[in-house]
């Protein structure tokens, strides 16, 4: 089979509308038989309804630590973006590669499929995997599932390499996050007989004014070392969308919000959840004394670890050798490596391009980028030989 160069790669990746709300088979088919069309051995793993998989290849000597490039199938919506190209065509121009995902995060795909089938060719006498999740953009559901399933079918790597846009630099820290869908419900009288009613809007509030006098308890607490690394360097919560109500007169029967928290990794996410979690009891139980009808719900939408900062840790020495940087890097937002992390992996986030371009209408990778991070992966594949 012929062997394609990067960005080839990622023109055909691109063109796979891989939205996370829909299938991503399409894609998953094709790098599977590209990969076995040049010997590489490949497993999936499904999501329940079998519309989704997660790709995960192994190219070298079937033995354990090995490498693995982590990355994922999905990309967000592009509906209402003003896009000057097409969002599902690599088009290049002012040494920019514009599509939907280019950055976020086919480009680094590409780069990984790209040196998997180097690897192969070349013999290798490390291993090199690749684990491609989905559902990443909603929460980062999937690749716990597809890590333990990473387990069972082929050796362990000793190292991960998770390709999230840092301008190819060494990233060994992230915060975790949860996520909160909830619902409160309220009962709907005449504005004017206001304590017969529970209004959800007004109810709602109290648990958002909770998350304001937590945000201010804790920037005004001592800050951690590990904290310390961070912009901002602590936890923070945020209401982002609240909607409810029918008219200025009526008790709202119905509120909903999202609370989403950004977890500084030496700090517990399920003690910060368990929190939240206890207060949104609390309220359900206050307003069904008032009005059985009435009540809170939550769920837990996402949960995501931190990246903890390794001591000497294998992927961190295995990135900086490859870059030549020695620079510690951490970052707010959340990515799979801590989920590595918590199943004994270590692992470090590395991609070219930068964040600030990820979702966005005409987002893009520079041509630089992509061609520092094909360096290197063929750095890579030259210290596994």
């Amino acid at each position: 089979m012929e062997e394609l160069t990067p960005r080839q790669i990622l023109s055909r990746l691109v063109a796979f509308p891989t939205v996370s709300r829909d299938t991503n088979l399409p894609l998953i088919d094709w790098l599977d038989a590209y990969f076995s069309g040049h010997g590489i051995r490949t497993f999936r793993h499904w999501n329940e309804d079998r519309q989704k998989a997660a790709l995960i290849a192994h190219a070298g000597p079937w033995q354990a630590g090995g490498v693995v490039l982590s990355g994922h199938s999905d990309v967000v919506p592009v509906d209402g973006q003003a896009w000057t190209s097409d969002p599902w065509t690599v088009t290049e121009r002012d040494g920019r590669l514009y599509g939907r995902g280019t950055c976020d995060m086919k480009g680094y795909v590409a780069l990984a499929i790209w040196a998997l089938v180097r690897a192969q060719r070349a013999g290798v006498t490390r291993p090199l995997q690749l684990a491609l999740s989905y559902d990443e953009e909603t929460g980062c559901t999937g690749a716990p599932p597809m890590i333990r399933t990473m387990q069972e079918v082929v050796p362990k790597a000793s190292a991960v390499i998770v390709g999230e846009p840092s301008r190819m630099g060494v990233i060994t820290g992230h915060k975790g996050g949860v996520g909160f869908q909830v619902d409160v419900t309220g009962y709907e009288v005449h504005s004017s007989l206001l304590p017969e009613g529970v209004s959800a809007i007004m109810e709602a509030a109290r648990l958002v004014h909770w998350v304001n006098e937590r945000n201010d308890a804790v920037q005004a607490a001592p800050r951690s070392a590990v904290a310390q690394a961070f912009n901002p360097p602590f936890t923070t919560l945020h209401v982002g969308a609240i909607r409810g109500g029918t008219a200025h007169n009526i008790t709202a029967a119905h509120c909903d919000f999202f609370v989403e928290m950004r977890v500084v990794p030496d700090e517990s996410v399920d003690a910060r959840a368990a929190d939240f979690e206890a207060e949104a009891l609390r309220l359900d139980a206050a307003l069904k004394a008032r009005r059985p009808e009435a009540g809170v719900q939550f769920r837990r939408a996402f949960q995501i670890p931190g990246l903890r900062p390794e001591t000497d840790g294998a992927a961190e020495r295995l990135a900086r050798s490859l870059t030549g940087g020695n620079a510690a890097g951490v970052v707010s937002y959340g990515t799979e490596a801590g989920q590595f992390q918590d199943e004994g992996y270590s692992a470090v986030v590395c991609g070219p391009g930068d964040i600030a371009q990820a979702h966005q209408p005409d987002e893009y990778l520079e041509v630089a980028q992509f061609e520092a991070g094909h360096q290197f992966m063929a750095r890579l594949v030259e210290q596994l030989r």
